[in-house]
This record gives C-alpha cells, sequence and structure tokens, in this order.
C-alpha cells in the first residue's frame, strides 16, 4: 500500500463578477498519519495532466467540457478526479513531484525498494575487525570510538578530555 491516500469528499461552486462560475474541488491527503487538505478547480487537474504526459502515462481524466452543471454531473466529476488522483498513486511507486506539488506535499523522501518489502536496509558507518569489547585493542582510533559513544550515551554532560 503506497503511504499517500487522497479523497474528494466534496466540491463547491463559485461565482464571481470577473469571471463565470466555476467548481472548487476539496482534495483530502493523508500521508503518514498527517491529514491536510487543497482545493483545486478542474483546470488546475487538467494543467497536472498534461505536465504529467511529460513523464508519466496518465490515467484517463474526466472530460474537460460538462454540458450540464447540476449537482449529479458535477458529482459524477467530483468521482472521477477521485478515481484518476488514485489511479496515479496506484500506478506509480515513485509519484512525480509535480504530483507531489498539486497535493501540497512539500517533503516525501524515497524509499529503497529493500524497505517497501518490509525489510530495512543498513549500511555500516564503521566496521571493527574484531570485536572491541571482548579483545584489547591497540587501536587508538576504536578507542576514542569506544569512548565517544560510552560518554555519549552514560555521560552526556561531560566534557571530553
Amino acid at each position: 500500500m503506497h503511504p499517500v491516500r487522497v479523497s474528494i469528499p466534496s466540491f463547491r461552486s463559485e461565482n464571481n463578477s470577473m469571471e463565470k462560475g466555476y467548481t472548487v474541488f476539496k482534495i483530502d491527503v493523508l500521508m503518514n498519519g498527517r491529514q491536510h487538505s487543497v482545493e483545486k478547480r478542474y483546470s488546475e487537474f487538467h494543467a497536472l495532466h498534461k505536465m504529467l504526459k511529460k513523464s508519466i502515462k496518465p490515467p484517463e481524466i474526466p472530460s474537460k467540457h460538462v454540458r450540464n452543471w447540476v449537482p449529479k454531473v458535477l458529482e459524477q466529476r467530483r468521482h472521477g478526479l477521485e478515481l484518476y488522483l488514485q489511479a496515479i498513486i496506484m500506478e506509480n511507486g515513485v509519484l512525480p513531484k509535480i504530483f507531489l506539488d498539486f497535493l501540497n506535499i512539500r517533503h516525501f523522501p524515497s524509499v529503497p525498494k529493500t524497505e517497501s518489502c518490509g525489510k530495512l536496509s543498513h549500511q555500516p558507518v564503521l566496521l571493527f575487525l574484531r570485536d572491541p569489547f571482548l579483545l584489547p585493542s591497540h587501536d587508538t582510533f576504536a578507542n576514542v570510538v569506544i569512548e565517544g559513544v560510552v560518554h555519549g550515551v552514560f555521560y552526556p554532560d561531560l566534557q571530553p578530555r
């Protein structure tokens, strides 16, 4: 399951004296347990679709032209746009930056393939050739590291010598 979930629970019509009326869709975005909402017009969905076509093969987007602005038709468009966003998420392991920007997701760390299978991959930061706790060492670097870790864990307020 992808860590991003989207739904479009509602829409509203806007009337402006400067331009003809339009519909605003409320998009709920849930990622890593945090939810936020963004509002987008259909023209923004259409612009997203055009930009996505440059990098991926996006699913079909609901038709741009709507003959009748009755609630039933707008509900069908809302549902179609919701399925459109969900299909992009389901069909792409790594979501395009333009899509994340559209949803106002600012930071989205890419997960290595090994982690996506439920296995964690760790890279060693420091490698010891033998266990420094069992065998005495004359390697001063290993002693410095061990002393630093011990002091950091057990004596965080103690100043180094």
